[in-house]
């Protein structure tokens, strides 16, 4: 039987403008940071009228937002097509390592978004803190349903040691040395995996 992976309600824009000023959003808040990057710079990289964002978003801050979300919904998109692929629970996993590693090793990395989210934003309460955090346990339900299927004997403990190795690896690949940290990495999901193929001794 596939694997179901929850995918977002939530469907991409379908006015061009508005469409293109979120994707403008993307590339210029992960690669400067959300807070630098202000409203003038967004509507003239996305070529629009100061009318047309005001129309579309009404403020930075429902921007930030649908920024968010959209970043939600490209790692959830791409993950549950690929489950609905394969009834091979390991080989979704391995596939979700192997995307984590290429993109700290791959060019324009600045580090995971949605840390770099919840790091310019210190309020635990606020909207966007609120978005990352249901991102995050969206991430540790897929872990483990996958650990489940697996046969691992404790899937939630595991699928916190993999969150926190990706967050570490994401973390140390940005300020530090890649190689060594996609590494530690792989580690920690070899170690989960051969624990979920060892049978549990009575």
């Amino acid at each position: 039987m596939a694997i179901e992976i929850t995918r977002p309600t939530a469907a991409l824009p379908t006015a061009p403008a508005k469409l293109r000023i979120l994707e403008t959003a993307n590339v210029l808040f992960y690669d400067d940071g959300i807070r630098t990057v202000g409203v003038d710079r967004l509507i003239s990289a996305s070529s629009v009228t100061k009318a047309t964002f005001y129309k579309h978003y009404g403020s930075k801050d429902r921007l930030i937002a649908e920024y968010i979300g959209h970043r939600h919904r490209l790692e959830a998109e791409w993950l549950s097509d690929l489950a609905a692929q394969t009834d091979d629970s390991t080989q979704v996993l391995r596939s979700l390592q192997e995307s984590i590693v290429g993109l700290i090793t791959g060019p324009g990395f600045r580090g995971c978004a949605f840390l770099n989210a919840a790091a310019e934003f210190p309020d635990a309460t606020h909207p966007v803190r609120r978005a990352v955090e249901r991102h995050r346990e969206w991430y540790l339900d897929v872990y483990e349903q996958l650990l489940r299927r697996m046969g691992h004997p404790m899937p939630g403990d595991a699928a916190d040691d993999l969150m926190l190795a990706r967050d570490g690896a994401m973390t140390g690949g940005y300020a530090g040395d890649p190689i060594a940290s996609t590494t530690a990495l792989s580690r920690t999901f070899d170690r989960v995996v051969s624990e979920a193929r060892t049978p549990v001794s009575a």
